[in-house]
C-alpha cells in the first residue's frame, strides 16, 4: 500500500491546521516572555528602564507576530502578549522613559 495513512505526532497546541510554523512560535514566544518581564517590572518605580525597553520590544515582536500569524490561537496568545507588553511599556513610560533622565 503505497499511500498508507500515517498520523503526525509533531504537532504544535498552537497549530489548529496540522502544519508546523516556526516563526510565528517564536515570535509568539519571545513576545510573550517580554510581555511577562515588562508587566511584572512595570510595579518597580526604579525598574522603569528595563520596563520600557521590554515593553517596546514585546510590542514591536508582538505586532509584527500578527502580522504574520495564521491560527486564531497564535493571534489570542500574541494579544494578550501585547497587552501585557503595553501595560508594562506605559507604566515604564510614566516613571521615567526609555532612557530615565539621561537626556535631561
Amino acid at each position: 500500500m503505497a499511500q498508507a495513512f500515517r498520523p503526525q505526532t509533531d504537532i504544535a497546541l498552537l497549530a489548529t491546521d496540522h502544519k508546523r510554523h516556526p516563526i510565528q512560535d517564536v515570535l509568539l514566544g519571545v513576545t510573550l516572555v517580554f510581555g511577562a518581564v515588562a508587566f511584572v517590572t512595570a510595579f518597580f518605580y526604579n525598574l522603569h528602564l528595563l520596563t520600557s525597553w521590554t515593553g517596546l520590544i514585546g510590542i514591536g515582536t508582538g505586532l509584527y507576530g500578527q502580522f504574520v500569524s495564521v491560527t486564531t490561537r497564535e493571534r489570542f496568545a500574541l494579544v494578550i502578549g501585547i497587552g501585557a507588553s503595553a501595560f508594562g511599556f506605559l507604566l515604564g513610560m510614566a516613571h521615567g522613559g526609555l532612557f530615565g533622565g539621561v537626556l535631561g
